[in-house]
């Protein structure tokens, strides 16, 4: 017994990646954690008629942590339009004879959430017993946590399973000598990795088409846009993340090394998917969304599920993905040649 763990523990010390999933991912994982959920800096702002609003509750809203911005009565009275139009703000507050005290934000969102807060916050300090009505462009107040998100789950979990099934079937494919008695032939290596990506992504394809049909008509996922659109996004970012597995596995010797590259290629994409508000990640790392594909599928999929986008709309998310699959098959044409030297 002895002798066997000697031997476990001599190759795992050997093996590189498994020293990094032990030691490093943990540490670089707990590190975005830190970073991604701990206090954010960020002041909601918040709008305001000034001429309709009591001086004494201006003067309550600017000792909050808010930046109070003055509008237009006409501006206030179409709030939604306004919001629509001017996303930078995250509330507007409205004192009207018929309707009461309103508070309008875009959406449910940790933003919005903060900036009711700190309104309700100093309302409360001149009126404890103040009542505020919520009203929202997008969503509503009561709606569940899977409505708010549900379209960062179907991108997180196509481009996962995608990733795991092309990734594992490329280096089984490899190891069984499959692919280099293929390479013996006069097939380029571009066409191996077109036909490779081509032949997964059929079934990528139809994962993706099962996905949303579920969501939407069984689990009554709801959806603003048309979900032709959704559709789209979703092929794209099956394709892509079959693009990506394949560069994994070109790195990757065995199924269990793909596992191992986990931690650092999927789950970091995890945190910049759209569940946690970009512009409130300190120090610009929201910025670091770009490199990742399942930023533009998920930000495609929100605009069309959440605001009813339309092409137009989310064009600019689809070529992101498009120009991402471009870029993987020239990786994986050029690492098939320098790595394995067929």
């Amino acid at each position: 017994m002895i002798h066997l763990a000697k031997r476990v523990i001599r190759q795992t010390l050997n093996d590189k990646r498994s020293i990094m999933m032990i030691l490093v991912a943990p540490l670089l994982i707990l590190t975005l954690v830190y970073f991604l959920l701990g206090d954010s800096n960020y002041v909601p702002t918040v709008g305001v008629n000034k001429d309709t609003v009591p001086d004494s509750l201006v003067t309550a809203l600017e000792e909050q942590d808010l930046t109070i911005k003055d509008l237009t009565a006409k501006e206030v009275q179409d709030a939604k339009g306004y919001l629509n139009d001017h996303q930078e703000f995250d509330a507007i507050l409205n004192l009207s004879q018929d309707s009461g005290t309103t508070i309008i934000l875009y959406e449910p969102s940790t933003k919005g959430t903060k900036a009711a807060n700190e309104i309700q916050t100093a309302m409360a300090s001149l009126n404890p017993a103040a009542k505020v009505n919520m009203n929202f462009v997008h969503g509503s107040q009561d709606q569940s946590t899977f409505d708010s998100l549900g379209y960062v789950f179907l991108a997180l979990f196509s481009f996962f399973l995608v990733f795991i099934i092309s990734g594992m079937a490329l280096v089984r494919e490899r190891s069984g000598g499959t692919l280099e008695r293929l390479l013996m032939t006069p097939i380029k290596r571009g066409e191996v990795i077109l036909g490779y990506t081509a032949g997964y992504s059929v079934f990528a394809v139809v994962q993706a088409i099962f996905i949303v049909l579920y969501s939407v008509f069984v689990l009554q996922l709801s959806s603003a846009g048309n979900i032709g659109w959704v559709l789209l996004t979703m092929v794209l970012l099956a394709v892509t993340a079959v693009s990506f597995g394949a560069a994994i596995s070109i790195f990757a010797s065995s199924e269990l090394q793909v596992v191992q590259m986990i931690p650092f290629t999927i789950i970091p994409q995890v945190f910049f998917s759209g569940l946690i508000p970009l512009d409130l990640i300190p120090y610009h790392l929201g910025n670091l969304s770009y490199i990742m594909p399942i930023y533009y599928g998920a930000e495609a999929i929100k605009g069309i599920m959440v605001y009813g986008d339309g092409f137009f709309d989310i064009w600019g998310y689809l070529l992101g993905l498009a120009a991402y699959a471009f870029l993987l098959y020239m990786i994986n044409t050029q690492a098939l040649k320098k790595f394995r030297q067929i």
